[in-house]
């Protein structure tokens, strides 16, 4: 079934594309138009997905921490999870740094440069500890389930789960409940999963009509730049993976083949999540660890996005031809390291980031209008990197904690049957 929906998500990407390049092409008058009905396809895909995010995120991490016993082990857990994301956002913002300046690709820019007076209506505010902090700290559960604030869903299911485990005898009666439901939503999330291929058809394909795929050249060096940069990401990450892990991740890169793609053509991390948390699964790391470790890498490992905004930060500067001292670039990469910890949850994050970044160093917020058009394009690839990093993340924490089975460990109930649905894996405590 694995391999069958594989191809499914390939034949709709090629399909959306080719269906997308005629309508651009054959019908200018009604592309805008169709392009808007067939992204009401994904649209409604990205909701059902948002629909499945907080009691899917929920349900497993209490679970899983819940089982994990002590909080000695709790808290050993997150700073290691949380000293990895540090290193990993790190070696992503410096890379995007390094490459932007050897690749040069807003220098002699051949376009037109928006006025720098040009607004790009993106909600750009100075970051605060101030902010992230009440951002952090739901005011209401219900109403972080109903925003989809993963980070604020993560705090309140710690003290749940934690609360749980000190009230042993209690809480059995809720354990069964909540371990019932994380079951549940998998299953529910088996039968989400069974639209991807149309939405992954629909989102190419609206995309390509309305865009077409010329407006790629005019931006090709700066977008080949930082596809070119997101290979070095991704070789660099595949590369730890098999230091630390060992030859049997490539079995891992197998199994999030279908997360990554829905990720790539969605242009959507989160509509990668459940996907990525069964291929973590059925690669044996304990699901303690994966429904710990992945929630809170969606806020603060998202290695894609980190590289993009040292990339297109320097960029935008290069083509006003604004000079950018090496002291002046690493001031920039530690203000991006915490500004970018602190947007959780804002729709076009990387971009509203960028913004306030741009503004701090006296770069024109302008500059963005040159690729906010393409943006969709990037944050394909954007979106796939961060599923690698999430998937790496959580793999090497579940190893370093003794909690990743081996090869021989695995049984045949760590692999998803041919008969079930896709999605239809079994945490197992």
């Amino acid at each position: 079934m694995s391999n069958r929906f594989t191809q499914y998500i390939l034949i709709a990407m090629a399909l959306g594309i080719v269906m997308g390049t005629l309508v651009f092409n054959y019908l200018p008058d009604s592309r805008a138009e169709i392009a808007a009905d067939v992204n009401l396809i994904a649209m409604l895909f990205l909701r059902l997905i948002k629909m499945i995010i907080a009691p899917l995120v929920f349900a497993t991490l209490v679970g899983g921490i819940a089982h994990m016993g002590s909080g000695a082990k709790l808290g050993r857990i997150f700073a290691k999870t949380m000293g990895w994301f540090v290193s990993a956002s790190f070696v992503s913002l410096l890379l995007g740094l390094v490459m932007v300046n050897l690749l040069q690709p807003g220098a002699n820019f051949p376009g037109t440069l928006p006025d720098k007076a040009q607004s790009t209506g993106l909600p750009v505010s100075a970051f605060s500890i101030e902010k992230f902090l009440t951002h952090l700290i739901p005011t209401s559960i219900a109403d972080a389930m109903a925003q989809n604030e993963i980070l604020q869903i993560v705090v309140f299911a710690v003290f749940f789960a934690v609360a749980l485990g000190a009230m042993p005898e209690r809480s059995k009666p809720i354990m069964g409940l909540i371990d019932d439901l994380a079951h549940i939503m998998l299953k529910v999330t088996g039968y989400v999963m069974l639209f991807a291929p149309i939405a992954v058809w629909a989102a190419i394909m609206a995309t390509v009509s309305k865009n077409g795929l010329g407006v790629l050249w005019k931006l090709i060096v700066f977008m080949g730049g930082f596809y070119l940069s997101l290979l070095l990401l991704w070789g660099i990450l595949v590369i730890v993976g098999f230091v630390v892990i060992g030859p049997r991740y490539s079995h891992l890169l197998r199994l999030i083949r279908e997360p990554l793609m829905i990720a790539f053509s969605t242009a959507s991390s989160e509509a990668a999540y459940p996907k990525t948390l069964e291929g973590l699964n059925r690669f044996g790391a304990s699901s303690r660890i994966s429904a710990f470790v992945l929630p809170l890498g969606y806020s603060f490992n998202l290695d894609g996005t980190m590289m993009y905004c040292t990339f297109a930060s320097i960029f935008i500067a290069q083509t006003y031809q604004i000079p950018m001292s090496l002291g002046t670039q690493l001031a920039m990469l530690a203000t991006l390291m915490i500004t970018s910890k602190g947007v959780a949850g804002v729709p076009r994050a990387s971009l509203v980031v960028i913004a306030s970044t741009l503004s701090q160093f006296g770069i024109p917020e302008a500059g963005l209008l040159m690729i906010m058009g393409i943006d969709t394009f990037l944050d394909m690839g954007r979106s796939a990197t961060n599923v690698i990093g999430n998937s790496l993340a959580t793999s090497v924490v579940a190893k370093w904690e003794g909690e990743l089975k081996t090869e021989h460990e695995l049984g045949p109930d760590d692999a998803v049957p041919s008969d079930t649905v896709p999605g239809d894996a079994v945490p197992a405590h």
